[in-house]
């Protein structure tokens, strides 16, 4: 998950407008709504929040149109609608998950955006052709809105995520959704990859890593705040421990754990590492696999989605860097080899596409590193961070995200790095405002991957305190036998962003009821 690393000044923008809702009942359903358009703003970008209320017939599918008063204001990347600019004519299309709009019912999504010039709101809302100004009409006869595809997560030609390419002539077998129960005593078992499934090392049945992200360890320490956020003790994880969680996802930080002169001391190097050794250790003995992931690093990086200018370890980088990547991974690899009931998850989310302006180059710059177009740092390509791994003679399994913030695997199969060990897991991550979020493009994308390697949802989330996007996500990944983990166990507002719980006695919060539901079934 993508944590800004500056506050935005907040701008409240209010507009009511109208909204296309694309292929209503012809001459039936009568169209009346309103549109709330809330934006944040900071010199050339901005964050908006637009949420629609339907006051008419219910609605089985919609399209939300609107016009940007300015020719500078663009959008740059979508959630929950599938987003497309023509000019200053904006579209945003229903996703399959929350195609239908009951009467007196609400949807949300929003964008990032850049402008220039300046950045009023927009007023002219329709949906379905029909402006939302409140008062019923039924939709004008005229055509509707041919569809398009939805804008590719990177400037590349190559199909968007969200429009899967053919799928792939018959697939092995997925996996059985039944698995080995979840260990509510003794340690966490060791683990391998067998096929494309992960298994108990010793009884060689399959594995699922079911659980949670703890997020805390990537950013505190770099913001000179401490090292966790929140509890990590034996009771905090008994709460997990109460919801049937199997594995834990814990980011960490590059610099803080190599004790670079920007972290405190008390909050790096030494006292960093122990820190995460002393979480893991406590985590294997209740029962519970251990992620440890890279999240930030070092790099300056202001190109195309960039989030943040600092060169330190305080926003999501597009790539591991050369400089510091591979100690980082020797000295996670060598504290923990031995333990193959831990799992290393190299980087959180590569968008090298944004910055080399292709998935060809972007999947080159991925696996291979070096000098990438776009990004001024030296990269550490995943195969040579395979090999810093290899090289301690560690051999815990290891997880590798693919492009768009892991979203994207289509090419994952393709560059896949060698590993003489052979276990190497696909890791996946999905939000309602991702591009790849609907069935099609999962058995299109995703099922030839789960076919061949273990398939791994490192993070799963939605932003609408609700649980009805992840339980579709959740339904598709049982039916595979695939694994996945809900972002995060931390108390933050859901409506801020995926938290699973309002307490660290584990409270569900409204989203977080659903995965807890899942994993006690599970």
């Amino acid at each position: 998950m993508r944590r800004r690393g500056a506050i935005l000044t907040a701008l409240g923008l209010l507009a009511a407008g109208g909204l296309t809702f694309g292929n209503p009942p012809a001459a039936q359903a009568a169209v009346a709504c309103t549109v709330t358009y809330t934006a944040n703003q900071w010199p050339g970008g901005m964050s908006a929040n637009l949420s629609i209320q339907n006051l008419g017939d219910a609605l089985s599918d919609w399209t939300l149109t609107f016009t940007f008063p300015d020719s500078g204001q663009r959008v740059t990347q979508g959630w929950s609608a599938d987003w497309t600019q023509s000019g200053g004519n904006v579209t945003a299309r229903a996703m399959d998950w929350n195609r239908s709009l009951p009467t007196g019912g609400s949807a949300s999504i929003g964008f990032n955006g850049s402008w220039s010039g300046s950045n009023p709101a927009p007023t002219d809302f329709k949906i379905n052709g029909v402006a939302c100004n409140g008062t019923p009409q039924s939709p004008s006869p005229s055509p509707s809105l041919s569809p398009s595809a939805p804008p590719s997560p990177s400037p590349s030609p190559s199909p968007s995520p969200s429009r899967p390419p053919s799928p792939s002539p018959s697939p092995s077998p997925s996996l059985s959704p039944s698995t080995s129960p979840s260990p509510s005593t003794g340690a966490a078992p060791k683990l391998k990859v067998s096929g494309n499934r992960i298994v108990n090392a010793a009884t060689g049945t399959p594995y699922r890593l079911l659980g949670v992200n703890r997020s805390g360890g990537e950013f505190m320490c770099v913001q000179a705040r401490g090292i966790w956020d929140g509890p990590v003790d034996n009771a905090a994880i008994d709460a997990m421990k109460a919801w049937n969680v199997r594995a834990v996802r814990v980011p960490l930080n590059e610099e803080c754990w190599l004790g670079l002169s920007n972290i405190p001391s008390a909050y790096g190097g030494a006292a960093y590492q122990n820190e995460v050794k002393s979480y893991v250790d406590r985590l294997v003995a209740k029962g519970i696999t251990p992620i440890v992931e890279m999240h930030w690093n070092y790099g300056q990086y202001t190109g195309n989605s960039s989030g943040c200018s600092d060169v330190h370890a305080s926003c999501q980088k597009p790539m591991p860097d050369a400089q510091y990547a591979p100690q980082f991974w020797t000295g996670v690899a060598n504290a923990f080899k031995g333990r193959d009931e831990v799992v290393f998850d190299l980087f959180n989310e590569p968008y090298p596409e944004r910055a080399t302006g292709s998935a060809s180059s972007g999947w080159a710059c991925w696996r291979d590193g070096g000098t990438c177009s776009g990004i001024p740092y030296q990269v550490a390509g995943f195969q040579s961070l395979v090999n810093a791994v290899r090289a301690t003679g560690a051999t815990n399994i290891i997880m590798l995200g693919g492009l768009a913030y892991s979203n994207d695997l289509s090419q994952w199969l393709q560059y896949k790095p060698t590993d003489p060990q052979g276990n190497l897991a696909a890791a996946w991550h999905v939000y309602n405002f991702n591009s790849c979020v609907s069935t099609s493009c999962w058995d299109g994308q995703l099922a030839p991957v789960a076919a061949q390697v273990p398939l791994v949802a490192g993070e799963i989330g939605e932003n609408t305190c609700s649980h009805g996007f992840i339980d579709q996500v959740m339904n598709w990944f049982d039916a595979k036998g695939a694994s996945y983990l809900g972002w995060t166990w931390n108390t933050w507002d859901c409506s801020t962003g995926p938290s699973l719980i309002s307490d660290y006695n584990g409270t569900p919060t409204g989203f977080g009821a659903g995965l807890r539901a899942r994993l006690l079934s599970s």
